[in-house]
């Protein structure tokens, strides 16, 4: 029997059939009869909202799937009283909306992730429920020789939840987390009164105390990109007070009696209810706050980063995959060209897979295109901050035009003992590619070189320059930080007014320029670092280094930003 083939056999059963064990004999006994001779258990689920049986099985055939396919259908729930177990089903738009943007950063959740994320979200949400008022309860009780009996439960607060135990699994279209056996404790007042034909009011009032011994809540949501923004939608939800008992503080025996008889299931009913509405609550709650998150960040004063979500979440059998368009962009009056968007559109194929750290050994991947650091380049370059102008070096004196004697002797029988300054412009945007093992870049500059004689600036040369280096990134907390290496130069004489001279003698001289001025300053700026997406209160821990396919990969885990957690002997990098 095929899926499909069970799905429309069970939605056929509760036509006539409403309880579930009598359900799961009927498709075992069709089993049989397909002379199945297996080993044959089966797993039913009935939801508080249940299924619109006299609908088309296509318009439910889906979801059904989802569930079977990930081994979710139970007989979890009694007949009389459908309800939900906790289920974390994040489903994604079943209509797939074909997108041509492409991101230039894309984030995997790796197994590990989500079961940390999982533990994570059971902690704040516990944190958000507690403390919870529950409606009070009001009942009207006879009791065998007393009579009538008007009870009330006031003031009625859960104010702790214990998660006993919980799993995450990763199906191909979602997350599904069951949390079993939770813990809750309440809190509450009592009063009841009543009347005799001897005594008209007899009343009294005290404290009590729930303790539910079992609990299952659940909920399912729906999350796509909308517009670039994730949007966070409540499918269904609902909870399952299995066991509880109830402590009163004073009061006679019958009372307690009653309370337990008459009260027991509204207390579980309402506690379901107030758990339920909660959870409606704190979605709505978190879908406003991913609809507020900016689509573009501002880094500096210079640039900002555009984190627009873009194509849908990707969910396989043990992570979960988003985009976000991740290119840098100019602020205020800094623009870029505007072909360069295109450009780099244009040079990436739109089947471009993510990331794969592999293994269960990291929480999550980054993946990020060399594009992402061209675009970073180019509106640096644009905004003009590639221009310096070096007046001395350090340790040394070389910037005098005695200390050129030997390989400009024209320069110093011109403008003898006369201090100089380089004159450096990077004229084109640095070109980054990544490769099998590192960064490799390359740029072009022009040098010009300036006497400074009698308190003016003269230009004398200008030679330009083809620089090749190799980058290497780093993690420095949550940003993207790194340090570049020289390796090679050519240099050619674009003019001069003290004629041509043999630009060899010079390459120590610019050597040093270079090493000891040029990329040190870079390197200050690189290791400053661009930031990566983070999750408030945590940073990235023991990241992993591995390039392919032009994108830098960040294998990592993520460890509270805490003094208390993190060794400061350790690096966090």
């Amino acid at each position: 029997m095929s899926s499909h083939q069970l799905v429309d056999f069970v939605r056929d059963q509760f036509n006539t059939e409403t309880k579930l064990s009598v359900v799961c004999e009927r498709v075992f006994d069709r089993c049989i009869e397909c002379k199945g001779r297996g080993n044959m258990t089966m797993i039913l689920v009935q939801f508080k909202r249940p299924f619109d049986c006299s609908g088309s099985v296509k318009d439910q055939a889906p979801l059904l799937s989802h569930l079977f396919h990930l081994g979710l259908l139970s007989n979890f729930m009694a007949p009389s009283i459908s309800y939900l177990f906790l289920i974390l089903f994040l489903v994604p738009s079943y209509t797939h909306v074909q997108s041509t943007e492409e991101g230039f950063i894309s984030i995997e959740i790796l197994e590990k992730g989500i079961d940390f994320a999982k533990d994570l979200l059971i902690n704040t949400g516990i944190s958000s429920l507690t403390p919870l008022e529950v409606p009070q309860i009001e009942k009207s009780v006879r009791i065998p020789l007393i009579g009538t009996v008007h009870i009330t439960l006031s003031n009625i607060i859960l104010y702790r939840v214990d998660v006993d135990s919980s799993t995450v699994t990763s199906g191909d279209t979602g997350i599904a987390l069951v949390v079993s056996g939770a813990k809750a404790y309440l809190s509450m007042d009592w009063s009841y009164h009543y009347g005799t034909w001897l005594i008209p009011k007899i009343s009294d009032e005290g404290v009590a105390s729930v303790e539910v011994k079992s609990m299952e809540v659940g909920l399912s949501v729906g999350l796509k990109n909308q517009q670039g923004t994730l949007e966070l939608s409540l499918l269904d939800c609902g909870c399952h007070v299995k066991d509880l008992s109830i402590k009163l503080d004073g009061g006679v025996s019958w009372l307690y009696q009653g309370v337990v008889d008459a009260f027991e299931k509204k207390i579980r009913s309402a506690i379901e209810d107030a758990i339920s509405q909660k959870i409606e609550d704190v979605i709505l709650q978190l879908n406003s706050k991913l609809q507020s998150l900016p689509k573009e960040i501002a880094i500096n004063k210079i640039a900002s980063l555009n984190v627009t979500f873009v194509n849908d979440l990707v969910f396989s059998n043990s992570s979960v995959g988003l985009e976000i368009n991740g290119l840098f962009t100019a602020r205020d009056e800094v623009a870029v060209p505007d072909n360069y968007e295109a450009n780099l559109y244009a040079s990436l194929s739109y089947s471009q897979a993510l990331l794969s750290c592999g293994g269960p050994s990291k929480m999550g991947g980054i993946s990020i295109h060399e594009n992402v650091l061209n675009s970073i380049s180019l509106v640096y370059f644009n905004a003009d901050r590639m221009h310096w102008i070096i007046e001395k070096i350090p340790n040394l004196s070389l910037l005098n035009t005695a200390e050129w004697r030997v390989i400009l002797p024209q320069l110093y029988k011109q403008y003898p003992n006369d201090d100089m300054d380089l004159n450096v412009s990077i004229t084109s945007p640095p070109v980054i590619a990544v490769a099998q093992t590192d960064i490799d870049g390359e740029l072009s500059s022009d040098v010009t070189i300036d006497v400074l004689d009698a308190g003016n600036r003269i230009p004398v040369a200008c030679i330009s320059f083809v620089i090749t280096f190799s980058g290497y990134p780093e993690i420095s907390r949550n940003s993207l930080a790194g340090r570049v290496e020289l390796n090679d130069f050519t240099m050619s004489l674009k003019w001069s007014t003290i004629g041509n001279f043999h630009l060899h003698l010079l390459e120590p001289v610019i050597q040093t320029v270079l090493r000891t001025v040029l990329l040190p300053y870079v390197n200050v700026l690189l290791w400053k670092g661009f930031p990566l997406p983070k999750l408030k209160g945590y940073t990235l821990h023991d990241a992993q280094f591995s390039f392919t396919d032009s994108r830098i990969i960040v294998c990592t885990d993520v460890a509270p930003l805490s003094h208390g957690y993190l060794n400061p002997l350790v690096p966090y990098y």
